[in-house]
């Protein structure tokens, strides 16, 4: 009887401490979970409070640190930067403060914060961003197209290809893709990302948006390669009245760039230059708004031409 009473007494107090343990939910980066390809040189972290249904709770006060390796970060070891207790009750889009980031780079990072009783919270769990390229010089990869000088609206979508080796035991991998038009991508005939019309349309003059996937899991031991179908998209389709088109440029075009780090620390990139090869597939013609026309029949190899290699990004 002594015996479960004390077991009870025991449940009860475990009960009450985590009644009043404060918590830290939906550690965010420029509110997004773990995203990768930021360009953001002071990234905005946020979280959510939970005070686990006790009321007037208030966050009065709050510490994030920053690491570029995750054990790191959880033993507090080797930090990139750490705010130190902060006394503020701010807990949404909170910048960064610590050294300049690097591109392609991971951070992992926790948050823990105290309430207006002065209890602190456990450290949230790890999160993380990953920078992008952050600067245009840090594009190793060169413009490629098939090189019509002439109208070519309605020719076939071209493909690209480009075959690789990961010559040792692959940690991470991130591919940064672009295009002058639409693309979609795949390595070793795994589709990469789940977005569509990639890269969106924008002012191409003045800016074009990239994205940035984890490919790690698409990638294999020895042999390896990337293929790429890219379309008109808004670049040269019909666009607004007048039967305008080309309104862009009469040729799209490819830009990608796969940075892949072995376990050892070494890096390799595979980046779009005049060693790629290009042919046509099944999309005969493929507009923005007119949609597509596709030939049911694959073509049975690769033809391998030789492609237009243009600037450097």
């Amino acid at each position: 009887m002594k015996k479960q009473l004390l077991t009870t007494l025991a449940s009860c107090l475990l009960a009450f401490v985590a009644l009043g343990q404060l918590s830290i939910k939906n550690p965010r980066t420029e509110n997004r979970t773990n995203p990768i390809g930021l360009d953001e040189s002071k990234p905005r972290l946020s979280w959510i409070l939970d005070a686990a249904n006790r009321r007037t709770v208030m966050q009065s006060a709050y510490e994030t640190k920053v690491a570029a390796d995750r054990d790191n970060l959880l033993r507090g070891k080797n930090l990139v930067w750490t705010s130190g207790r902060v006394r503020s009750d701010a807990s949404v889009l909170v910048p960064y403060g610590g050294p300049t980031l690097k591109p392609g780079t991971r951070y992992h990072w926790q948050v823990r914060v105290w309430d207006n009783a002065s209890q602190v919270s456990l450290w949230s769990e790890a999160a993380f961003w990953q920078t992008g390229l952050l600067s245009p010089a840090n594009w190793k990869a060169s413009w490629i197209g098939i090189g019509h000088s002439e109208d070519s609206l309605n020719w076939p979508s071209p493909i690209f290809r480009k075959e690789f080796s990961a010559k040792r035991r692959v940690k991470t991998a991130t591919a940064y893709i672009t295009a002058r038009g639409l693309y979609e991508a795949q390595i070793n005939g795994q589709r990469v990302g789940n977005a569509y019309l990639t890269p969106g349309w924008t002012a191409y003059q003045k800016r074009i948006q990239y994205q940035a996937y984890d490919v790690t899991n698409l990638l294999q031991s020895g042999d390896n390669a990337v293929g790429i179908t890219l379309g008109s998209g808004w670049y040269r389709s019909y666009l607004a009245w007048g039967n305008r088109r080309n309104t862009y440029g009469n040729d799209i075009s490819l830009l990608f760039q796969l940075d892949i780090e072995y376990a050892d620390g070494t890096h390799e990139l595979v980046v779009s230059d005049g060693s790629w090869r290009y042919s046509t597939g099944s999309i005969l013609d493929s507009e923005i708004y007119h949609g597509e026309t596709k030939n049911r029949l694959e073509q049975p190899r690769f033809q391998g031409k030789k492609l237009a290699v243009g600037e450097s990004c």
